[in-house]
């Protein structure tokens, strides 16, 4: 994982929508599907490639997939976000 996939998953505001919702709690895809007016294949695709840039993580319970936020990439990125702008801050 890059943060090159990491930006690109957050750049679409309905995967950053879907993150916010995951911060409550883990969830079902129909229980995320179920919050937007499109259609499952859609929502599929949003959820792969917030998978791929590891920002969620999936455990099957039976005949359900659920959806759960994972923390510690958000946290890499945040970490090189104020890394960076300290190094800004301290050449001015």
């Amino acid at each position: 994982m890059g943060f090159g996939e990491t930006f690109k998953a957050l750049s679409d505001p309905v995967r950053r929508e879907i993150l916010t919702h995951l911060k409550n709690g883990p969830a079902s895809a129909g229980e995320i599907a179920g919050r937007f007016e499109m259609t499952g294949a859609t929502v599929s695709y949003h959820l792969k490639v917030l998978k791929n840039a590891d920002l969620i993580s999936e455990t099957k319970v039976k005949n359900f997939i659920y959806y759960d936020l994972n923390t510690s990439v958000l946290e890499e990125v945040l970490l090189w976000l104020t890394d960076l702008k300290g190094e800004i801050e301290n050449e001015a």
